[in-house]
C-alpha cells in the first residue's frame, strides 16, 4: 500500500509539472508566435504602401513603358503597376459616374505608376534617395508617397516589438520561477534517496543522471502538448479567417513550434539541475530540519 501511494503521489507530480509547464510554454509560444507575426505584418504593411510616379502631360504611353521597364528592374521595387491616362479615365468615370473629359474637352488624367518597395525600403530615409533617382528620369514629373502613414508605422511596430520583448522577459523570469518550484518539491521527496546514493559512494553525475532524464522525457511532453493546442489555435484561427495566413507563415510555425520544444527541454533541464545539486550540496544532518 505504501509503495503504491508513493507511486500515485509520483505520478501525480510528473502530472502536475507536466500541466504547469505546458501553460507557461503555451504563454511563450503564443509571445514567440505574435512577435514572428507581427515582423511578417510590418513587412506586408510596408510592401503594400505605395510610391506614386506621375509622368508629365507630353509623355506617350510608349515613353513610360520605358521608364516603368527601367524601373523594374531596381532591387527595391518588388512590384510595378502602370496606369495609362485612358485607364485612369475610365477608373475614375467609373468612381465618379461622370465622364471628366465631356465638361473639360479634354482628359485632364496624366500616365502614372505606383510601385510597391521592398520592406527593408520602406522608411523615410531610404525614401529620399529611392524619390531623388526616380525623379531623375525623363518625363517623370512628381514623385509621391504616405510620408507621414510610413512614419506612424514604423513607430508603432518599433514600440510593438519593444513591448514583445518586455513581455518575452517577464514570461522566461515568471516560467522559470514556476517550473523550479514545482521541480524542487518533486525532488525535496526524494531528498533522502538522493544522500543515501551520496554516503555510498555515487558520483553526482551518476545520482543526476535519473533525474535529468526524466526532465526531459517531462520537458518534452509539456512541449508537444503545448504545440498541441498552439497548433489548434493557429487552425482555429485560420478557418475563422484565412487571410491570417499571408502574416502567420509555415516558417512561423515551425520555428514556434522548435522554440517551444527546445524551452520545454531547456527549462526543465536546468531546474532539475540545479535542484538536486542543492541536495547534494547539502550536509545530511540538515536534510532532517527542512
Amino acid at each position: 500500500m505504501k509503495r503504491r501511494r508513493k507511486g500515485n503521489g509520483r505520478g501525480l507530480q510528473v502530472v502536475t509539472l507536466c500541466i504547469s509547464t505546458s501553460l507557461v510554454l503555451i504563454l511563450l509560444g503564443l509571445v514567440v508566435l505574435i512577435g514572428l507575426s507581427a515582423q511578417n505584418l510590418s513587412d506586408y504593411v510596408k510592401e503594400n504602401l505605395t510610391v506614386t510616379v506621375m509622368f508629365d502631360d507630353t509623355t506617350t504611353d510608349r515613353e513610360a513603358a520605358v521608364v516603368c521597364r527601367k524601373l523594374q528592374t531596381k532591387p527595391y521595387v518588388t512590384h510595378l503597376e502602370y496606369i495609362s491616362s485612358e485607364q485612369a479615365l475610365k477608373e475614375q468615370t467609373k468612381a465618379l459616374g461622370a465622364d471628366p473629359s465631356e465638361f473639360l474637352g479634354v482628359n485632364p488624367f496624366v500616365p502614372s505608376a505606383e510601385i510597391h518597395l521592398q520592406a527593408s525600403c520602406a522608411n523615410s530615409d531610404s525614401l529620399k534617395w529611392i524619390g531623388k533617382q526616380i525623379k531623375a528620369y525623363n518625363h517623370v514629373s512628381e514623385v509621391s508617397y504616405q510620408k507621414d502613414l510610413m512614419e506612424s508605422v514604423n513607430r508603432n511596430l518599433q514600440k510593438v516589438a519593444l513591448v514583445m520583448v518586455v513581455i518575452a522577459v517577464l514570461l522566461m523570469v515568471v516560467s522559470f520561477s514556476l517550473i523550479n518550484n514545482t521541480v524542487r518539491l518533486g525532488i525535496f521527496s526524494r531528498r533522502f534517496s538522493i544522500n543515501t546514493m551520496k554516503l555510498v559512494g555515487a558520483s553526482w553525475s551518476f545520482i543526476r543522471r535519473p533525474f535529468i532524464g526524466m526532465a526531459v522525457a517531462e520537458g518534452l511532453l509539456a512541449g508537444i502538448i503545448a504545440d498541441a493546442v498552439l497548433a489548434g489555435c493557429v487552425y482555429a484561427l485560420f478557418t475563422y479567417e484565412s487571410e491570417t495566413q499571408t502574416v502567420v507563415t509555415w516558417q512561423v510555425l515551425a520555428i514556434t513550434g522548435g522554440a517551444v520544444l527546445l524551452f520545454g527541454l531547456l527549462i526543465s533541464t536546468v531546474c532539475v539541475y540545479f535542484s538536486v545539486n542543492h541536495y547534494l550540496n547539502m550536509p545530511t544532518r540538515r536534510l532532517y530540519k527542512i
